[in-house]
């Protein structure tokens, strides 16, 4: 079970609904007589996890509240004291957030007990269904958990027993999630900042003398959330640990041979294929290792050593890319119970294997954080929850002061293998309904900063398909169209919002085949009008998630070779980058809003796009700015000097940009692309002013470089 963090979704959000049934009203005598919880997995309840005990008040109870819940002093008589219950509902809760109706009632009773009793209790994170009602339908006559109930359709059972209560609230919680995201309100944080906004209910609370039924976010947003992260597991992706070229052996060959090759090789497992060489498309190929060797010689004696290793060597083959963080692996050995990974190159043909003794060392102590989950997930609610854990683990990194374009390279990967995720349930959901599997091969590509590997924590969806062979609205491009429209809501409730401008593979402009997109490229190169260019430049950022990625590399071949050939094309890009706002006011300060100022318009925009429009115009097949810059470096196109400057600001942006995203996210506030000027150190604003000076030459470079 992941750990919430205020990014959670609502949708997904692990919790415990919460109950208790008291000797009275007032707070400050009230003694617990019952405490009753049943557990929401996955933003569903959990009829069968529930948690449900009598409490001894130590004390009679009184005649007029046995009347309400028909607990009597004889029932509770030899029931645990409140201490004792406390502790087992604590195990059962786990440090999940804790959901409850008017539950700042039950905080109040449970910390006066826990004063009472000695008992170390730490206050757990919390939502109000009652609030969280007061947000969507404040017309309602009262906000009882009789007129929730009725309202939203949920029936009671055992009215005014804590389990009964309890479920009721888990419930009307789980109906009121979809009407708080129609108003915005997604995730934990964004509803603890909506509840604490109801400043007259709050009042009321308090004058009760109940607790505060909502936590404050920020008491959870710190950079500590994760505990202690290993960095190694982002520093590091597959390529730098895989063995290299993997063993490989033939089908026909014994057992006993593949015996001996393990030892003489000093590994665990080896690679088994028809003509035994690495290089080969994946599916080519199973796996051994030393664990079936065990099992078949245990199961057949000596005879065992004579059988063909085709007959004993496991499919499928589990894989992971070259290219991917080892977290990735971390998470899909322990996902799938696995040792050993075959490591496969963009092109799907085996490159390497890695095993869990290459991670062994990142499998002590610190934490990994990131897991395999988007690639388990079977629904957007699942993807929503392991997209969830992303700024935590930004905050983290960032404290660790881990480049933040290797955070920002991350955030990619994960964005990438989302929209990968999205496609797979997507064709899924296709056959279900008898559309069949895709008419003829073909590639998901993202775009723009998932594509250059730049992804900050509010991306967007930019995502286009390029299919081998079919005219516009023929039967292969209505197949892609309704794999589109499948893929998009996907994103969009896992937490990657529609674009804005369009640029998602649903929509015409952004699918085609082969031959449609070349035709479209040609179109864009020789008459693009300079209001089209916001969506056309990102294109020269793609990568493949998904599918035939030969399809989007002769792409990419084909536009680069188009663009650069037409230095019309390149001038157009390069007046994106005139006339843009001034960062400084006239005293030399920031230009604020609010007191923060816009890091992509001001800092990122002026140097992505000067190193794209530079490496369109110089044929550099690359897609990362530092990747341009550091290109233009090695073909001496350009000061060297001026140019390092530009990959220093690009860094420092990225860095503010991502910490200010990852607090924001954490703490309910809506994320933006402006950066709090007064959260910023006097060195970070220095050298902001400096990275953002550096920024405003980028269409002096962009003019004197063009011919370079």
């Amino acid at each position: 079970m992941r750990k919430a963090s205020g990014a959670t979704p609502l949708v997904s959000l692990d919790a415990v609904a919460l109950d208790t049934e008291t000797t009275g009203l007032d707070t400050t005598s009230a003694r617990l007589v019952q405490i009753g919880a049943v557990a929401l997995a996955a933003g569903r309840v959990s009829d069968d996890a529930t948690f449900e005990t009598l409490v001894d008040p130590g004390v009679p109870i009184p005649a007029e509240t046995t009347a309400i819940h028909n607990i009597t002093d004889a029932m509770v008589a030899g029931a645990p004291a409140a201490d004792a219950a406390l502790r087992a509902f604590d195990d059962f809760a786990a440090g999940r957030v804790v959901i409850g109706y008017a539950v700042g009632f039950d905080l109040a009773v449970i910390a006066a007990e826990a004063e009472r009793t000695g008992l170390a209790w730490a206050r757990p994170r919390t939502l109000c269904v009652r609030l969280l009602a007061a947000l969507v339908a404040p017309q309602l006559p009262d906000q009882s958990l009789d007129m929730l109930a009725e309202w939203l359709e949920v029936p009671i059972a055992d009215r005014h027993s804590a389990l009964g209560d309890a479920r009721a609230a888990g419930a009307i919680f789980v109906r009121l999630v979809p009407r708080l995201a129609e108003r915005g309100i997604r995730t934990l944080a964004e509803a603890e900042r909506a509840c604490l906004a109801l400043t007259g209910q709050l009042e009321r609370h308090q004058r009760a003398g109940w607790a505060a039924p909502v936590s404050r976010p920020e008491r959870f947003a710190g950079p500590g959330a994760l505990g202690a992260l290993d960095p190694f597991a982002y520093r590091h992706r597959v390529s730098a640990l895989m063995s290299a070229p993997p063993v490989v052996m033939r089908t026909d060959q014994t057992l006993e041979a593949a015996i001996a090759l393990m030892v003489e090789n000093g590994i665990g497992a080896l690679l088994v294929s028809d003509d035994g060489v690495a290089g080969g498309p994946l599916d080519d190929y199973a796996i051994l290792t030393e664990r079936d060797v065990m099992r078949r010689i245990a199961g057949g004696g000596a005879a065992a050593f004579s059988v063909p290793v085709g007959a004993i060597a496991s499919r499928p083959l589990h894989s992971v890319r070259t290219g991917a963080f080892a977290y990735r692996a971390v998470g899909r050995m322990d996902r799938l119970g696995i040792r050993h990974l075959a490591v496969r190159d963009e092109d799907g043909r085996l490159a390497g294997i890695v095993s869990a003794r290459d991670l062994l060392r990142l499998r002590a102590g610190a934490a990994i954080g990131l897991d395999d989950a988007i690639e388990a997930a079977g629904d957007a609610t699942a993807m929503a929850a392991a997209w969830s854990g992303l700024p935590a683990v930004a905050q983290a990194l960032i404290g660790e002061e881990i480049d933040a374009r290797l955070v920002a390279a991350i955030v990619s990967e994960e964005l990438r293998a989302l929209t990968r995720r999205a496609a797979q349930i997507a064709e899924a959901a296709m056959l279900a309904e008898g559309r069949g599997p895709p008419p003829c091969p073909y590639a998901l590509i993202v775009l723009g900063s998932a594509g250059r590997g730049e992804s900050l924590l509010a991306p967007d969806q930019d995502n286009a398909i390029v299919f081998a062979r079919g005219a516009p609205d023929g039967p292969e491009d209505a197949w892609f169209s309704a794999l589109g429209e499948k893929i998009a809501p996907l994103l969009d409730t896992a937490g990657v919002p529609l674009c804005s401008g369009g640029v998602m593979a649903k929509n015409p402009p952004w699918r085609g085949s082969e031959a449609v997109w070349r035709e479209r490229v040609a179109g864009w190169v020789a008459h693009s009008r300079p209001q089209d260019l916001l969506n056309v430049d990102i294109f020269f950022d793609m990568v493949p998630v998904y599918g035939a990625a030969h399809l989007a590399t002769a792409l990419f071949d084909h536009a680069f070779r188009l663009a650069s050939a037409n230095i019309g094309f390149a001038k157009l890009l390069g007046e994106r980058l005139l006339g843009g706002p001034d960062p400084f006011t006239l005293l030399g300060g920031f230009a604020t809003v609010a007191g923060r100022i816009d890091l992509k318009m001001h800092g990122l925009f002026p140097v992505v796009s000067l190193a794209r429009t530079l490496a369109i115009r110089h044929d550099l097949r690359l897609r990362g700015t530092r990747e341009r810059l550091e290109g233009l470096i090695a073909k001496k196109i350009g000061g060297e000097a001026d140019l390092r400057a530009l990959i220093e600001a690009h860094a420092l942006v990225v860095r503010l940009m991502l910490a200010q995203q990852a607090r924001d996210l954490l703490a309910g506030v809506a994320v933006s692309n402006r950066v709090e000027i007064a959260a910023l150190t006097r060195h970070e604003r220095a050298a902001l002013k400096t990275a953002l000076k550096r920024a405003r030459l980028a269409p002096e470079i962009a003019r004197t470089l063009m011919f370079a």
